[in-house]
């Protein structure tokens, strides 16, 4: 058998692609990262507006692979506590780092930043080529090997390689060529990103206010102009008054912003450009193949309520980089469907019990039905007087969830 061009090729750079690079980086493998948008690139989905909620277990992973003190430096706002409540009624809880004995649940950087230094670090690894800009063609499977075409300077290539990790999104071409169905879930709703600038400091606070429209989210975040006084929102309201919402003026917007959240977090003040996300949940009935691997939103989409997607993305690639080298020890090849499974198995839980929660959450306060209000309303007081319920639902947002990986402990791959 000949030898394959790479060891691993990741189809898709964006925020879990390019993470898995960075793990798989300085290690024994021949790794490819097929992308069709730069980095720095205006185009760039992965790397647009939006801001992510990242998980303390999510900066442990950073911080082993070497990144977290530029992104930290780039700009990282800590979230130190957590208000959630549900609006009209009594129901509230707090969440708190000083209880876990840590100094953030987690932490809330720009897509951009994450983008800009993961950039920065792949092309320093010398196992690892960064084909951008390059566009997949197919992806074709034998026992042993794998072939991918793609588009790259207007001529066609052909590589070959023993695992192709599918990290292209949602939409993933990968998933669809490889015939891989998917259980779907439409919310019916669509989530307003924007930031929002408010009359006083946000102390590091982050805030869920559930409404009969779906949820909001501020997460504390910072810009030179409002250092300590600036929120990432997400607003979710139902997909038929969406764009009445997007056609609101600036003050107009704030107006009614103000009106559903309420006084709690301050006056809004300033609102930047908004932008809209139609919500929905999947999740693939297969998340590997012999020699295909999916990761990330090529696996598994979810509602943004409970801020897990890319935090149980950056798992995925965690989880999948010890599978890999720990069968490259040992002699195995990683490709083999043997060896993939166990990363399936692995990941499984961590998968349905986040989107099962999610999914819960969204349903649990879209009711408008007495009675799941008054239990719901009764849970939230319970959890904030009961310390041990609180502290597994606090375990769960910071990621500690199931078997953690090296990273994910502070260890070396």
């Amino acid at each position: 058998m000949h030898t394959q061009d790479y060891d691993i090729i990741v189809i898709g750079g964006g925020l879990v692609g390019a993470g898995l690079a960075c793990a798989l980086g300085n290690q024994p493998v021949r790794v490819a990262v097929v992308e069709a948008f730069p980095f720095d690139a205006a185009d760039q989905p992965s790397f647009d507006a939006r801001t992510v909620a990242m998980s303390y277990t999510s900066k442990v992973i950073f911080d082993s692979l070497g990144l977290w003190a530029d992104i930290q430096q780039q700009g990282a706002t800590p979230i130190k506590r957590i208000h959630v409540s549900d609006r009209k009624h009594s129901g509230l809880t707090h969440l708190d780092c000083r209880e876990q004995h840590v100094e953030a649940l987690g932490y809330v950087v720009e897509t951009r930043i994450l983008g800009r230094v993961l950039g920065q670090h792949i092309p320093a690894f010398a196992n690892v080529d960064y084909l951008c800009p390059a566009t997949l063609e197919s992806v074709s499977v034998t026992q042993h090997e794998a072939r991918v075409t793609l588009m790259q300077d207007g001529q066609q290539r052909v590589l070959t390689t023993r695992l192709v990790v599918a990290a292209d999104g949602g939409r993933s071409l990968v998933r669809q060529q490889a015939g891989v169905q998917s259980w779907q879930v439409g919310y019916n709703q669509t989530a307003v990103i924007a930031n929002v600038a408010m009359d006083k400091p946000h102390d590091n606070i982050a805030y869920e206010r559930f409404t009969d429209t779906g949820p909001m989210a501020l997460l504390p975040s910072s810009h030179p102009e409002n250092p300590d006084s600036l929120y990432a929102l997400v607003w979710t309201v139902r997909d038929d008054q969406r764009d009445a919402l997007l056609a609101l003026d600036d003050a107009a917007f704030l107006a009614r912003l103000q009106d559903r959240f309420g006084p709690r977090a301050g006056r809004f003040i300033k609102v930047s450009q908004r932008h809209d996300y139609p919500l929905s949940m999947m999740l693939a009935k297969e998340h590997v193949r012999q020699r295909l691997a999916f990761i990330g939103n090529a696996a598994h989409t979810m509602h943004p309520v409970a801020g897990q997607g890319f935090n149980l993305g950056l798992r995925d690639a965690a989880a999948l980089a010890q599978i890999i080298m720990d069968a490259q020890r040992a002699g195995r090849d990683a490709g083999d469907l043997q060896v993939l499974q166990e990363y399936a198995a692995w990941r499984r839980s961590d998968h349905l019990q986040a989107m099962g929660f999610t999914d819960g959450l969204v349903r649990l306060f879209s009711s408008r039905l007495p009675p799941i209000i008054l239990a719901r309303n009764v849970g939230l007081l319970a959890l904030d007087v009961l310390p041990g319920l609180k502290r597994i639902v606090t375990r769960q947002a910071m990621g500690y969830v199931g078997k953690l990986t090296r990273l994910a402990r502070g260890l070396p791959l």
